[in-house]
């Protein structure tokens, strides 16, 4: 048997760009996209990422140069996660909600060649470039401005535009093939905030095999209508770009999120499956009686961010949303763990079964294995549900590794496991639950926050003495950053001053809801500070929603009648 030839008929490449092939051949006059009064089917969407991926290698974009795309959840966005890779390019997808600096910073690092820049975010586009030429002396990407395609508005910067460019494409041509499933196809970044951005490289192999693993995880039939309420940029749409494709299925792109495009959208077309942060269920729930549409059909919604309390959870379903929860991280391409849910769980009292969804579960298929390990002899925790461990993963979509930062890889890749950073027990079910987070990351609104960045930020003021950040309680968010400050002795200052500083530093959703002033902060003997005692007075705060002026995340979209929350994503 080991004689036996692997050839081009009995061994192909994994990678999710056969899906589009498949969905133009077999599925040709569905509906692929919906975008305002926009429709496009299967056949059309495969012969436009066809034509601009055609248009990109007439722009000398070669195998494995960066393509990077500042845009909301627009038709630009899906294609390009299909037509980037066919031209044997990366996409890198930026969090639009990132300020010019982060995205400089971006831009840096990925050395991309070409920039696509939706209309709404040119002004921060063009001062990321100046960043870019002048404080890093880099030279300027080739930019292309992508004008809304329902209603175009002239807007440009430079001479490109994606219209354009998917226009002057050749529609018969043919992607370049695919040699290694191992090759890149998307760079996405964890954070964009630090001197040292951590970016994500996914390979083909895994981008396909992880959709794969939600199609079957999440039971998802065939044509499928998916409302975009995810943002594109956050784990590839937690690979959802690729899988709507896989299952004939629509997806209805929307710009912005608020309730009654959320609700509006579902009720004309019937959606069937959705992504979300908590946030967004939130956002249904406050709409406003003349914002809101009976709901007709079941909505599957895909959550990520952290666990819903048990009365959100509750409010929810009564409308028609049935939540899961899950576990994900960018590295491990979206979603690793998912609390599969048991028949005999739904007798149970409601605040049983919130417990219960609480935890974020079993190992998706294409994981080899998942553990929690005790770091100090690195044997696995006993399953009781209270000896806290770390969590650890292996298999196929788990991240190639860290763009430039082989320091990173080998601080994640060891003995061979991924280490989370993210610290959790296994109950005697199998069932694993996070206790707390390694690195102090804040989940707020569905975005994560280093409270290190934030720190930093904080320090720049020239009265701080010593800062730390930590989480707190926010009515509707979540969590949020709050920071503890020592200032100058011969300063006066206010929570407004810091508050006010952050906002010239750093991104809105970064910035804290609350500042406390503090004569010390509680140390080990070594000097650390003990963030867990910050994080039992965080606890105490109480932060009104109204007070908050955060800003709305711009991407989301999300009903559904199962709901799956990613912890980290």
């Amino acid at each position: 048997m080991d004689n036996l030839p692997k050839c081009g008929a009995n061994y192909v490449p994994l990678t999710p760009l056969t899906f589009l092939t498949r969905a133009s051949n077999s599925y040709a006059n569905r509906t692929s996209i919906i975008y305002s009064n926009i429709r496009f089917n299967w056949r059309e969407t495969h012969e436009r990422c066809c034509r601009l991926a055609s248009s990109l290698r007439s722009l000398n974009i070669v195998k494995n140069d960066v393509v990077s795309v500042l845009a909301p959840n627009v038709p630009a966005m899906l294609e390009m996660h299909f037509a980037v890779p066919m031209a044997g390019a990366v996409l890198n997808a930026i969090n639009t909600r990132l300020d010019a600096r982060n995205v400089a910073l971006i831009l840096k690092h990925s050395e991309a060649k070409i920039f696509f820049i939706d209309y709404e975010y040119i002004d921060k586009a063009k001062k990321a470039i100046e960043i870019l030429m002048s404080d890093f002396q880099m030279p300027m990407p080739l930019v292309v401005v992508i004008d809304d395609l329902d209603s175009p508005t002239g807007i440009r910067f430079g001479e490109l535009e994606y219209e354009q460019l998917v226009f002057q494409g050749n529609p018969e041509y043919v992607l370049e093939n695919i040699d290694d499933e191992w090759d890149p196809i998307t760079l996405s970044y964890t954070s964009g905030t630090t001197s040292e951005p951590k970016g994500v490289v996914y390979s083909h192999r895994g981008a396909f095999l992880s959709t794969l693993s939600l199609i079957l995880g999440w039971e998802m039939g065939t044509e499928p209508v998916y409302l975009w309420s995810l943002p594109m940029f956050h784990c590839n749409g937690w690979t959802f770009t690729w899988g709507i494709a896989a299952r004939g299925g629509t997806n209805v792109c929307i710009r912005n999120t608020t309730a009654q495009e959320i609700y509006s959208n579902i009720a004309l077309h019937k959606v069937t499956h959705m992504c979300a942060a908590p946030i967004v269920l939130n956002i249904i729930l406050e709409a406003k009686p003349h914002e809101q549409r009976q709901i007709t059909t079941p909505v599957q919604v895909l959550v990520g961010g952290a666990p819903p309390p048990a009365p959100l959870l509750e409010k929810i379903e009564r409308v028609g949303f049935h939540v899961v929860h899950a576990y994900g991280l960018t590295e491990a391409t979206g979603p690793a763990l998912v609390c599969e849910w048991q028949a005999k769980w739904n007798k149970l009292p409601w605040e049983e079964q919130a417990r219960l969804k609480a935890r974020q579960g079993l190992g998706i298929l294409t994981l080899a294995d998942v553990d929690v390990k005790n770091f100090k002899n690195m044997e696995s925790v006993p399953r009781d549900g209270k000896t806290t461990g770390e969590i650890c993963l292996r298999g196929s979509s788990i991240m190639k590794g860290y763009l430039k930062n082989e320091k990173a890889n080998s601080q994640v890749f060891k003995n061979g496991w991924f280490f989370t950073g993210d610290m959790g027990v296994i109950h005697p079910d199998g069932y694993l639950e996070i206790k707390d987070r390694c690195k102090d990351v804040i989940i707020s609104g569905g975005e994560n926050i280093s409270s290190v960045e934030v720190e930093s930020a904080i320090m720049k003021h020239p009265y701080v003495v010593e800062a730390s950040v930590v989480a707190m309680p926010h009515p509707r968010w979540g969590e949020s950053p709050c920071a503890f400050v020592i200032s100058r002795k011969d300063s006066n200052l206010k929570e407004s001053d810091i508050i006010a500083h952050c906002r010239k530093n750093l991104p809105g959703f970064m910035v804290p809801k609350k500042v406390e002033f503090v004569e010390e902060l509680p140390k080990t003997g070594t000097g650390k500070v003990q963030k867990n005692h910050l994080r039992a007075v965080a606890k105490t705060f109480v932060v009104s929603d109204q007070t908050s002026k955060r800003e709305k995340p711009r991407a989301y979209n999300q009903n559904h009648e199962q709901i799956l929350v990613l912890s980290r994503l």
